[in-house]
């Protein structure tokens, strides 16, 4: 089965906070991690990481900084604060209370 959009609406905030939490990363990097964790069942599509990431910017839960690559293109990587942190287990506390609800209702 394919995870789609539809089905993670809501929490793609915590699915790249959460990524953050192992350290810092950029776009591709991000969303190839999501694949891979997903077991290649989702991968969020490229507008929508960006958007996300510059929302989660602008509230402060994560900062950006340009990488020092000595070959390719410079990338942005992207690092969780500890306000995003705290968002982040905030989110997860609800995810795991939004989870036991819906085992309960589809049980």
């Amino acid at each position: 089965m394919n995870i789609t959009s539809d089905m993670i609406y809501g929490y793609t905030d915590g699915i790249i906070l959460r990524c953050l939490m192992e350290g810092d990363s950029y776009g591709y990097d991000l969303n190839h991690s999501i694949f891979d964790k997903s077991g290649q069942q989702y991968e969020l599509k490229e507008a929508t990481l960006y958007t996300t990431v510059r929302r989660l910017e602008k509230q402060g839960y994560i900062v950006s900084y340009w990488g020092e690559e000595s070959a390719g293109a410079r990338r942005r990587y992207y690092s969780i604060t500890n306000k995003g942190k705290e968002y982040f287990y905030k989110r997860l506390q609800e995810w795991n209370t939004m989870k036991n609800l819906l085992d309960i209702l589809f049980s």
